[in-house]
């Protein structure tokens, strides 16, 4: 079931069950406090006409000496209450007197008392009772005590007819109920609306995932609001762009991957292809001392080349995988150990290394650092010209390490892909210095070794500036100046 309808469907059920719940307490309510204010008026007119009874009776006593009309004390309580109950005039009241003979000694009752008269039952004097009857469809009140006149014993009963109590009751039921069905329709057409306009901001979201699944990761939710649906809504947009961003790195990972596989093959497949080659020369043709020579001298090098890139690759390979052991050591002494091992290349092409008379120390793991800086300095010799400069900048405030050269440069579409194994930006150059375009992605696998990152800067013919920018230290340790 959707959550619209079950909204719908609860909300509906709460309200007709409080709605009722409320109206028959109300019913019930107004019909006790109007039942409880008819008994105490019947009540009451019962011992209105009681004392009446009373204060009259001295007077029938009097006459019953003077007068031979009046015979008995039973006549004399039937004239009393005749006499009253003409001038009370109420249609609706009616009065029984009976003596403990159950003789009917008065009556006015128009109707037909049951047999069974619970009310009469353990009278005690200057005590009343009553009980509510339903007789022939109409409720009565029978309010009944006993009386003494002249030493005898009476029933003194005083009937009143309210039906109307109860036809209030009922009239009020009917009204509820036709107003419960009216207030019931039209609620549940306001909840329709209400509930469909509150679960709206859903259908959104699952529509919103619904083209997400279908490829459209950038897909967003516009949902203008400060509930939770707002916060919801908000969530998932952060959603969306965390997992759009991880699905682009997944696709340059992938690119990455299969470019690094191309490269790989293509390297692998070179000096292959020349190695078979020559040996199948070697196989299908006479001796000759001078090509037996030369194809043994390519196949040397092309297996010397497939060799030096296997190490490469295990470089690279370790690299990811070995934890390496940090100490303490002065970058500066580090520069000038490559120094020394550079410095034929140096001389070679009358390049001058202006090294900085700054220092600083960090954790480094001593031989991968001069790996580092090796090719760095490596590259930056290859590109740079006869007769010219490469600076190492050392910044100890910031520790960081500039190589700057002012050779060929390096254009600007190339810059983000340099270090990312097997890239040449020159392939002829590269090949020609026995390179297979790993160096570079070695230099940033050990650069993350250290907690550190790259900042190139390059202009065609002016040179290129890589800035070794040395972060938070593996293990949490700090600098320390030199």
């Amino acid at each position: 079931m959707k959550f619209w309808k079950r909204i719908y469907i609860f909300s509906l059920i709460l309200f007709i069950l409080t709605f009722n719940f409320a109206g028959i307490s109300i019913i019930e309510k107004i019909h006790n406090e109007a039942l409880k204010r008819e008994i105490n008026r019947c009540l009451g007119e019962h011992l209105s006409i009681y004392s009446g009874v009373n204060l009259s009776l001295p007077v029938y006593n009097t006459l019953k000496r003077y007068s031979r009309n009046i015979n008995s004390d039973d006549e004399i309580l039937s004239n009393a209450i005749n006499d009253y109950y003409k001038k009370y005039n109420d249609k609706n009241a009616y009065v029984e007197i009976i003596d403990a003979n159950s003789k009917i000694i008065f009556s006015n009752i128009n109707f037909k008392i049951p047999d069974t008269r619970e009310e009469l039952r353990s009278l005690q004097p200057d005590i009343r009772q009553y009980i509510i009857k339903d007789i022939d469809n109409k409720s009565f009140i029978f309010i009944s005590n006993l009386i003494n006149i002249n030493n005898k014993s009476y029933t003194f009963t005083y009937v009143r007819n309210i039906s109307e109590i109860y036809e209030e009751r009922e009239n009020q039921y009917v009204f509820f109920i036709k107003l419960d069905l009216v207030v019931s329709l039209i609620f549940m057409i306001f909840m329709y609306f209400v509930s469909k306009h509150i679960t709206k901001p859903i259908q959104n979201l699952i529509g919103a995932t619904k083209r997400i699944i279908k490829g459209n990761f950038s897909e967003k939710v516009e949902i203008n609001s400060k509930d939770e649906f707002g916060v919801l809504a908000e969530n998932f947009n952060i959603m969306t762009e965390v997992v759009e961003e991880k699905i682009n790195e997944l696709e340059i990972n992938n690119s990455e991957k299969q470019r690094f596989i191309d490269n790989l093959t293509h390297e692998l497949r070179t000096p292959l292809t020349s190695i078979i080659g020559y040996a199948n020369l070697l196989r299908s043709t006479k001796y000759n001392e001078e090509i037996f020579i030369d194809s043994l001298d390519y196949i040397y090098k092309e297996g010397k080349r497939l060799e030096k890139l296997s190490f490469k690759l295990m470089d690279l390979i370790l690299l990811k995988k070995e934890e390496f052991k940090m100490q303490k050591e002065s970058i500066k002494n580090i520069v000038f150990e490559v120094k020394g091992s550079l410095l034929p290349k140096l001389i070679e092409k009358n390049i001058s290394l202006v090294i900085d008379d700054k220092d600083f120390e960090l954790l480094m793991e001593h031989d991968l650092m001069k790996v580092l800086l090796l090719n760095l300095i490596d590259n930056a010799i290859k590109a740079s010209k006869v007769n010219s400069e490469i600076h190492i900048g050392i910044n100890k405030d910031k520790y960081e390490v500039v190589i700057q050269d002012y050779g060929i440069g390096i254009h600007k579409e190339h810059i983000d892909k340099i270090f990312e194994p097997f890239y040449m930006i020159d392939k002829s150059r590269t090949r020609a210095n026995n390179g297979a375009g790993l160096g570079l992605a070695i230099c940033k696998s050990i650069l993350d070794i250290h907690n550190g990152s790259f900042k190139v800067e390059s202009k065609v013919d002016k040179g290129t500036s890589i800035k070794l920018i040395f972060n938070t230290l593996k293990g949490g340790d700090s600098y320390n100046e030199k």
